[in-house]
């Protein structure tokens, strides 16, 4: 079930331009299989063929292999030097499906539960259509169909493989639904966009006993639990309370019987911060913390700090760039208000550390039909498809816009 665009404004429809309207069945029908057959990081061999062919069909130069399973298409017009990128990611999550729709995962344990799909088969229709207005562009289109965004690296990997050295961008731009917001709408923000997104894995090293006998052993348990309490502190107590961070205990595993005191603890922490100096000290506590802790009751800690992604920054002229479009396409009351910055994370920060661009959300829709992404009842709104493919072309053409 999708929600309905814009529940406030229930007899507006967003903009659609015609080229896409008409290529709109075939599109959801692409998306739906894509759904149907989710791969996962770097295993997007079936939805690479898919987009390289459908690419190929249309006049794309196409490339193959960066990222391993990442595919770009690349569409040469008129003489111009302009260079323009529009990024979509493809894989998907290792969730077990519940929404019982008819074109539910096929594969178990495996879905799109944040929409990739969608962005995907959005990025193709707009695809579809650009190389049919191919005359009324001058410039160079790159379309970047990255793997393994969920949390395995895969905007790094393409990058270090030669993306842009490949497939030169002057600016970029990407988008990702949001539940929680009307169905529907575009938001833009310069600067911050997303968090960065660290991991901590810290084993709490003791001396395993009979839990009878705790004074004969060291108990990696206790040393854990009062970590637990002593990590808040540092959001609490140590970082000045305008600035953002998360510090989430994810997992703790330990033991196997009530009566046996373990030898180990281990603690998995995701971390969050907005601005590099908050990320950096978080490293420096946490770390300082799980030392710290594991002393006072004679247990030693093993940190494994694990930088993934930094902070989605997003370009001042790119995102009033890409403001100036929507609001001439789509109309003001498309637009959300004072869009603050998200707690999520995403890879696309690589990418635009190395070329100036915007990363900009389109709600997916509110209360029913608005799950949450990383949930196994999340569907992608299929109402967004038409909408924000017809904005690519938009954006295109105003960026590549012949003289």
């Amino acid at each position: 079930m999708t929600t309905p665009l814009n529940p406030v404004h229930a007899e507006i429809h967003p903009p659609v331009l015609p080229e896409v309207a008409a290529i709109a069945p075939a599109m959801l029908a692409l998306r739906h299989d894509l759904h149907a057959h989710p791969e996962l990081a770097y295993e997007e061999h079936r939805t690479g063929d898919i987009v390289a062919a459908k690419l190929a069909e249309w006049g794309y130069e196409v490339h193959r292999g960066l990222g391993d399973t990442g595919v770009v298409g690349t569409l040469r017009c008129g003489d111009s030097g302009k260079r323009l990128g529009l990024r979509a990611d493809m894989d998907a999550l290792p969730i077990r499906e519940t929404t019982s729709l008819p074109y539910a995962s096929r594969y178990d344990g495996k879905m799109h539960a944040c929409g990739h799909d969608g962005h995907t088969a959005t990025l193709l229709a707009a695809a579809q259509v650009l190389a049919r207005r191919k005359d009324q562009l001058n410039g160079t289109l790159n379309l970047i169909f990255q793997p393994a965004e969920e949390g395995h690296g895969g905007a790094q990997k393409m990058v270090d493989q030669g993306l842009f050295d490949l497939f030169p961008c002057d600016a970029l731009y990407a988008f990702h639904n949001e539940p929680g917001y009307p169905a529907g709408q575009f938001g833009f923000r310069a600067g911050v966009m997303y968090s960065s997104s660290d991991t901590a894995i810290i084993t709490i090293r003791g001396k395993g006993g009979h839990g009878a006998m705790p004074h004969v052993a060291v108990d990696p348990i206790v040393v854990a639990s009062h970590l637990v309490l002593a990590l808040q502190t540092i959001r609490s107590r140590e970082i000045d309370p305008n600035d953002m961070a998360v510090v989430s205990i994810g997992a703790i595993h330990a033991g196997d019987a009530p009566n046996v005191i373990p030898e180990t603890c281990e603690l998995r922490i995701t971390i969050r911060a907005r601005h590099p100096g908050v990320r950096e000290l978080l490293r420096e506590r946490i770390t300082a913390m799980a030392h710290a802790q594991a002393a006072v009751h004679r247990a030693t800690a093993e940190v494994e700090y694990k930088w993934r992604y930094p902070p989605v920054i997003n370009d001042v002229a790119a995102t009033d760039f890409a403001v100036g479009v929507a609001r001439e396409f789509l109309g003001e009351e498309w637009l959300i208000p004072n869009l603050q910055p998200l707690q999520a994370s995403d890879d696309f920060a690589i990418m635009l550390n190395a070329v100036p661009g915007n990363y900009f959300i389109v709600g997916n829709g509110m209360g029913e039909g608005g799950c949450m992404v990383h949930n196994a009842a999340y569907d992608f709104n299929d109402n967004l498809l038409p909408v924000t493919a017809s904005y690519w072309v938009k954006l295109a053409e105003a960026y590549l816009r012949r003289d």
